[in-house]
């Protein structure tokens, strides 16, 4: 639900009623992932997807079912061997799909108003959905902020709250979104309760360092991707925004001295275009030695091999070295601005999920590589 939350928030705002299908859990080559969404108003417009284009007909008249009867409910689409083209994946995967209705005067209403409003405002939040169990229960909802504090709730038993808080607040510190497995009274005692948490935290950062004609493509490329891009350079002449319009922060000055004081995290993504020792050298001592996602430095293999020798003679160390990506980017062949940003974007999406860079003909290795991390509790596919 949160995967689209800025049309859903209007379309609250609006006072619209809607009914919103969620994927789960997926198996195999499914093509979108946990959180993914479609949803349908009453007057039968739609925004979202939850496979691609494979199963969007039968969801979209689930959502429509749902909008009528008011009722949660759970569904399952995959190959089939008997009528493959009909409704399923041909691709061989497997989606559980929730389909929630959102409609005036629904307890879910107001936590699905409150986690919207969070989601399109650009603030961290959680927001838990019972997705199996006790039919009274399927599709409540609520909002786990990441003080702990949370609104709505399950009313089936006061320790459900409590836990589901608490292990839905783990998600969001990890910004995480997936399945929870519970019982009924909050913990392993009861019925079991599969639960959807979908985490909303503000979109990664890219600093890119070097206010150069590589730079700009590599802004394009950042904000296509998602990433808030952030361009600094210490020479005023060239870190102008009318050079970066599409950068959502511009930056004049030297770049060791803002990387000290700005804040990263472990998604962060540095980029350092530099290419001269006085700015290089000062800023990749201390981003190697921060819990970023990549760092990365352009260079020729010359240039790389100075800029190493630079910086074991201020002390880093070797193990700090190895995290370096530089020269920076997959080898494509690039030579224009675009491709190189292309070959760096390629680069870090590797890294993001675990791909090899290598060619997808020929080889025998999974073409989606996500492995979803447990930050509390099991994530998985609802039984």
């Amino acid at each position: 639900m949160l995967d689209i939350a800025e049309e859903l928030h209007r379309w609250v705002e609006q006072g619209r009623d809607f009914a919103v299908a969620t994927v789960v859990a997926v198996g195999g080559s499914a093509p979108r992932q946990p959180g993914a969404a479609l949803a349908v108003d009453a007057d039968g417009t739609a925004i979202g997807s939850v496979s691609g284009g494979c199963v969007e007909g039968a969801v979209y008249e689930l959502c429509q079912q749902a909008l009528q009867d008011g009722e949660s409910v759970l569904e399952r689409f995959g190959y089939s061997d008997e009528d493959a083209f009909a409704v399923g994946l041909t691709c061989g995967g497997v989606i559980d799909i929730l389909v929630t209705p959102v409609r005036a005067g629904d307890r879910v209403r107001t936590v699905a108003a409150a986690a919207l409003a969070a989601a399109a405002g650009g603030r961290t939040a959680a927001v838990a959905r019972i997705v199996s169990g006790p039919a009274d229960l399927v599709g409540r909802a609520m909002l786990i902020r990441p003080d702990g504090s949370y609104d709505g709730g399950f009313g089936a038993h006061p320790e459900l709250d409590r836990t589901v808080a608490a292990e839905g607040g783990a998600f969001l510190d990890a910004g995480r979104t997936g399945t929870l497995d519970i019982g009924e009274q909050g913990s392993r005692c009861g019925a079991p309760l599969t639960l959807l948490v979908e985490s909303s935290v503000p979109p990664p950062r890219m600093i890119v360092f070097g206010a150069i004609d590589f730079a700009s493509a590599l802004v394009r490329i950042g904000k296509f991707l998602g990433y808030r891009v952030t361009v600094c350079d210490a020479r005023p002449v060239f870190a102008t925004r009318a050079r970066f319009p599409e950068a959502d922060e511009m930056v004049v000055e030297w770049p060791h001295e803002y990387l000290e004081r700005t804040e990263v995290d472990s998604r962060t993504v540095l980029c350092v275009l530099t290419h001269d020792a006085k700015f290089d050298v000062p800023l990749l001592k201390l981003a190697l030695r921060l819990p970023v996602a990549y760092v990365g430095a352009m260079g020729s293999r010359r240039t790389h091999l100075d800029r190493n020798e630079r910086l074991r003679e201020v002390g880093v160390s070797e193990l700090e070295l190895a995290r370096l990506r530089s020269p920076i980017g997959l080898d494509l062949g690039a030579r224009t601005p675009e491709e190189t940003a292309l070959s760096i974007a390629a680069e870090i999406v590797a890294g993001r999920r675990g791909g090899s860079g290598v060619s997808l003909t020929g080889a025998h290795t999974p073409i989606h590589h996500d492995v979803p991390s447990e930050p509390s509790g099991r994530i998985g596919s609802v039984a």
